[in-house]
Formats: structure tokens, C-alpha cells, sequence
């Protein structure tokens, strides 16, 4: 499979996570501090996914890398969110168990390409 079909692919798993995002969202008890709380978690899942869209626009590599540290700081970002979600019994681990699984792989795949990239810079 080519770089391209590669980016793609990732792109669409992305914004899948990002639609599993919402929903999982719209599924938040509505009371002030799951919805702090919530739309945090919002904002950076759904962030991921468009920022990881952006890296395919890098005009430099210097620039691939700052987009691509951008998109790892956000995964995890969402990943603290719902850590934080758990721990403060706003949701139960098991509603969202699959959701972090993605999110560490996606993690794990964007610091890969960070290292990468920095290495072959």
C-alpha cells in the first residue's frame, strides 16, 4: 500500500474516532460539570481528527512535524478527558472502554510518525 493510501486510511479512521467522539458526547449526563468537562473532551477529540487532516497539507517537513506534535498532543489530551471522566464516575469505563483503546493506538501511530519524521529531518 502506497503513502497515500496510507494517509488516506488513517484519515478516515480519524474521523470516524472524531464521529465516536460526538456521540459519545451527546450521551454525557447534561449537568454543569460533565458538561465542562464534556465539551473538552469534545473539543480535543474532534480536534485530533482535523489536525491529522492538516498534515497531509504540510508544506515543509519542519511544518509535518509541528502538525503532527499538534495531533499528538491532542490524542492525548482526550485521552486525560476521559481518564478524568472515569475517575470522577461521570461516565463508566465500560461505556467508553473501545474509544480509549482507539485513542492510544491512534496515539501510538502519530508519536511513531512524530519520531520519524524528526529523525529523518
Amino acid at each position: 500500500m502506497d503513502t497515500l493510501n496510507r494517509a488516506k486510511q488513517l484519515q478516515d479512521r480519524t474521523k470516524k474516532f472524531a464521529v465516536r467522539i460526538i456521540k459519545a458526547f451527546t450521551k454525557l449526563l447534561k449537568d454543569e460539570a460533565t458538561r465542562v468537562v464534556g465539551r473538552q473532551f469534545l473539543r480535543s477529540g474532534t480536534s485530533l481528527a482535523a489536525n491529522s487532516r492538516a498534515t497531509c497539507r504540510a508544506r515543509s517537513s519542519a511544518d509535518f512535524i509541528s502538525k503532527i506534535r499538534v495531533v499528538s498532543e491532542e490524542a492525548d489530551e482526550t485521552l486525560f478527558w476521559l481518564e478524568l471522566l472515569i475517575d470522577s464516575e461521570l461516565i463508566t469505563t465500560k461505556k467508553v472502554e473501545s474509544l480509549m483503546a482507539e485513542c492510544e493506538e491512534l496515539l501510538k501511530i502519530f508519536s511513531a510518525s512524530l519520531a520519524t519524521a524528526k529523525q529523518n529531518r
